[in-house]
């Protein structure tokens, strides 16, 4: 039976953890990284046959006290818990659904009314793979010179800041959003196993080395939020801070917090967050 997300999460954290993060003794060598079996489950006070069962993708149905255990016993906090109770509930279904789960990605009516809405403030909807399915006026107006644009069928975040050689030049702060893409692929793939779609989109970057060295099948990361340092053909060096807003199971809303009537005359400049509310 093939391990389902729920799984290989199990197995990827047990891995990542030492004798010394949980208080225990280092003791002898070990043959292989991580904290063995036995000792996960004595810390969760389950057997360490049930946990195998787990592991292997034989048992698809922990309770919630069983999780949230689990979760305790392996120092699990904020977005790593979370997803990994999500993982949890998700098993089941998953395992009962081994074919491929490839979603339609299309954008519904009611988000491209609040991609309008938001006009002129930049905003554009992405799906699974990191694909833009859909954006307004203002966002491909400020991304049209960057190149972004420049591309048969959709564009993607992912293949443009790995494989577009202009992307180097416009994002100065590449390396952060290089590793907060291919976090957000990792959360995708853990999610949506089934996804052949997206898991092809994953093979074909993990071609490109510096995706494939940041590629961590097991990573959470942070959500697609944060800030982009620009250097702009028209705009000229520009910060560009953005929120993710989730859309619905498969995407999410991406709003990039500029101020459109400064960018006239003065070049893009930042609305801080506390001012959108007021």
């Amino acid at each position: 039976m093939a391990r389902n997300g729920f799984a290989e999460f199990l197995i990827a954290r047990r891995a990542e953890l030492r004798p010394g993060d949980v208080g225990m003794p280092e003791g002898r060598r070990r043959r292989t990284p991580g904290l063995r079996r036995e000792e996960v489950a004595v810390r969760a006070g389950v057997s360490a046959d049930y946990l195998a069962r787990l592991e292997q993708g034989r048992d698809t149905n922990p309770s919630v006290a069983v999780v949230d255990a689990l979760a305790d016993a392996l120092l699990l906090r904020g977005n790593e818990r979370h997803h990994f109770s999500m993982l949890a509930l998700a098993s089941g279904n998953e395992s009962r659904c081994p074919g491929s789960e490839s979603a339609e990605e299309k954008v519904a009516d009611t988000i491209q009314s609040i991609l309008r809405a938001l006009q002129p403030t930049p905003a554009f909807v992405v799906g699974r793979r990191l694909n833009v399915l859909g954006w307004n006026a203002a966002w491909a107006d400020f991304v049209a010179p960057l190149g972004l644009l420049d591309t048969e069928g959709q564009p993607n975040l992912a293949w443009f800041t790995f494989r577009d050689p202009n992307a180097r030049e416009v994002l100065r702060n590449w390396s952060e959003a290089a590793d907060m893409f291919a976090a957000a692929l990792s959360r995708a793939k853990l999610r949506w196993p089934g996804d052949d779609s997206l898991l092809e989109t994953i093979d074909a970057l993990r071609r490109n080395p510096d995706f494939a060295a940041r590629w961590k099948p097991h990573h959470v990361g942070a959500s697609i939020s944060g800030l982009l340092h620009i250097d702009h053909p028209v705009h000229g060096l520009v910060q560009v801070p953005f929120e993710t807003l989730e859309a619905d199971r498969d995407q999410s809303v991406i709003v990039w917090l500029t101020d459109q009537a400064q960018a006239q005359t003065h070049g893009l400049r930042l609305v801080r967050p506390a001012a959108v509310n007021e």
